[in-house]
Parts: C-alpha cells; sequence; structure tokens
C-alpha cells in the first residue's frame, strides 16, 4: 500500500475516515503487508498535527506529533513551506529503503510540518531545515518520507524501486 500526499493533514485523515481507509490501512499494516507513506501519507501515521490546530486524529501507528517549522534565533527568516532539496544523511545503514542510494543525495522536499517520532530508532534518514528532523522512517513492514521520492529524480526512483523489490518479496 502507498499513501501518498499532497495537501493538509486534517483534509487527509477526513477523506481517509469518510471512505473507511484509515481502518483499512492500520488494518494493513497490523497484518504485516509492505506500507509506504509519502508527505502527508507520512505525516498520517502519527497521533495528531498542529495544523490549523488540528482535531482530526492521525492513525496513531507510531507515537509523536507532527509539528510546524518555526523561525529560530539561529535561522529568523526561515521560509515555510520548505520548497526545495535538501541532504538526507542515512541514519539506519541497513535500510532496504536507501539500498542503492549515495550516502548523503538530495530529494524534494514541500511542507510545513514535519513528524517528531517518539521512538528516535524508527527514523532511516534525518535533514536539517532550521532544525534536525526525520525525513524518513522504518519499521517493519512499514516505510515513510517527508519528500517525495516521485519528484526526486534517480535517486527518488531507486527509492521507489526499492520498496516495489520489498512489496514484491512479502
Amino acid at each position: 500500500m502507498v499513501l501518498p500526499g499532497v495537501g493538509a493533514f486534517d483534509d487527509c485523515m477526513n477523506a481517509m475516515n469518510r471512505q473507511a481507509l484509515g481502518a483499512a490501512a492500520v488494518e494493513w499494516i497490523r497484518a504485516g503487508k509492505p506500507f509506504l507513506g509519502i508527505c502527508v501519507g507520512y505525516q498520517a501515521l502519527f497521533e495528531r498535527s498542529e495544523e490549523f490546530n488540528s482535531c482530526a486524529l492521525g492513525l496513531g501507528v507510531f507515537q509523536g506529533p507532527v509539528v510546524r517549522f518555526h523561525p529560530t534565533a539561529a535561522e529568523p527568516n526561515l521560509k515555510v513551506p520548505q520548497i526545495g532539496w535538501n541532504e538526507v544523511n542515512v541514519t539506519q545503514p541497513d535500510c532496504p529503503l536507501f539500498q542503492g542510494i549515495p550516502e548523503r543525495s538530495h530529494f524534494y522536499f514541500v511542507h510545513s510540518f514535519f513528524p517528531k517520532p517518539a521512538d528516535p530508532s524508527i527514523v532511516a534518514g534525518e535533514t536539517e531545515y532550521g532544525v534536525r528532523f526525520a525525513a524518513a522512517i522504518r519499521k517493519d513492514n512499514v516505510w515513510a518520507t517527508q519528500f517525495h521520492p516521485e519528484k526526486s529524480q534517480t535517486v527518488g526512483l531507486q527509492l521507489l524501486a526499492n520498496f516495489v523489490k520489498f512489496a514484491a518479496k512479502h
């Protein structure tokens, strides 16, 4: 299952819940079937979002909030949303998600919010935009990225091919 995402957290969760897709996605994940979340599809895996003071709950597969980028003393002119290319540092060297992808490759991001996983062991890749954050996660059959692999040229296509290869085995 691939849960892509473009748009707002509330809109995504409300649409999924209206169509019983939220429950279906959780059931799919719990059954151990391969799952890839992209952008808002990644954020949906968490408990809740700060976006628009959201009252929609996420899927709750992972603990932690989805938070907004905020300018800091070190980065007072931080532009939000982040739109552009960021270098991703792989934090799980054995992660099949990044097989065949050179370390510190650049991926394309478009977002104003990012998850803060409560469990740091699920973080598969990190990047920095004002703050260091989890650009990708992996736990068992669940993979997810804040960046858009479909817009990330060769390395993004390799990541998607890695997911297909993983899914074909499971």
